[in-house]
């Protein structure tokens, strides 16, 4: 079988960051569901990675070290997930210590936000759904909204709550992209743009963040996601070969109970492609 067919799950996040299993339960699950190549990346944070890779070669799993950056673009906030890096790198962690430090504040200006709008003790409520309190988020929030009865699932919170033009929504400034590619490719990683499909951006927003990224060194771009719709594989393939990207491939998982597609569903990558790990093959942890 060609290496573009290699059932490879290059995002997916646990109670590190905000989903709901810990690196041990991640990786018996991508096992069970028959993953070759997993790597974990919780959002601006590397703390679970040396669990996640003793996880998954005690499960008879490759792995690749992996983490999904926040950035701020052009007024939106988009991901960069990086891959095959030094996991204790110390400029990386510094900056992703940077990163994360912004989080308090906003969570608490969430919750202000919500008593407001009526919705009281929401930032206790967030905190004992975060398994890392650094790393408070708005789906902390969400699982806190579900929990009380306000609403009936975490989709229906953000079409209620906690985005732009709603009850709860806070900007934040994030990395740079610049400084977020650098910190991964200077730890010997590989930067992948994360579903760029979700971020609602304009065509010329989109070219220039693609060029931007290219031009600070990065590499990759997640073309099949659980983030995407399959027709837009297609449209992110086009644009992987348009700017010279190797191709990415991961669900996106959170937990059972909330991730649309779990641990291993995706389709394969478009056989035209030049897959990421083809090129990261010195920096897989095999089993």
């Amino acid at each position: 079988m060609p290496n573009t067919y290699l059932n490879a799950d290059l995002h997916c996040h646990s109670v590190v960051s905000d989903g709901t299993l810990t690196p041990e339960q991640l990786a018996r699950r991508a096992a069970e569901r028959g993953v070759q190549l997993w790597a974990l990346t919780d959002h601006d944070e590397v703390g679970g990675q040396h669990r996640a890779a003793q996880a998954a070669h005690a499960c008879g799993l490759d792995y690749l070290t992996g983490t999904e950056i926040s950035v701020s673009f052009a007024g939106y906030t988009v991901h960069i997930v990086g891959l095959g890096f030094d996991a204790d790198d110390a400029q990386l962690s510094q900056g992703l210590y940077e990163t994360r430090n912004g989080r308090g504040p906003r969570a608490k200006e969430m919750a202000r936000q919500l008593e407001l709008a009526g919705i009281a003790g929401s930032y206790e409520g967030a905190l004992r759904h975060a398994g890392n309190p650094e790393l408070i988020s708005r789906t902390h929030f969400a699982r806190y909204l579900v929990e009380s009865g306000i609403c009936n699932d975490t989709y229906e919170v953000f079409r209620r709550f906690l985005t732009e033009g709603h009850p709860g929504y806070v900007p934040h400034v994030w990395a740079s992209l610049r400084d977020a590619v650098h910190w991964i490719t200077d730890a010997g990683g590989m930067a992948v743009i994360a579903h760029p499909a979700r971020y609602g951006l304009t065509a010329n927003e989109e070219y220039a963040l693609f060029s931007e990224f290219k031009q600070h060194g990065g590499q990759g771009v997640e073309v099949v996601t659980g983030s995407h719709h399959p027709h837009e594989y297609a449209i992110y393939a086009d644009m992987a070969q348009e700017f010279g990207l190797a191709a990415s491939r991961g669900s996106d998982f959170h937990s059972p109970e909330e991730s649309h597609t779990d641990l291993g569903d995706l389709p394969p990558l478009p056989a035209r492609l030049t897959p990421v790990w083809e090129l990261l093959q010195e920096r897989i942890q095999r089993a």
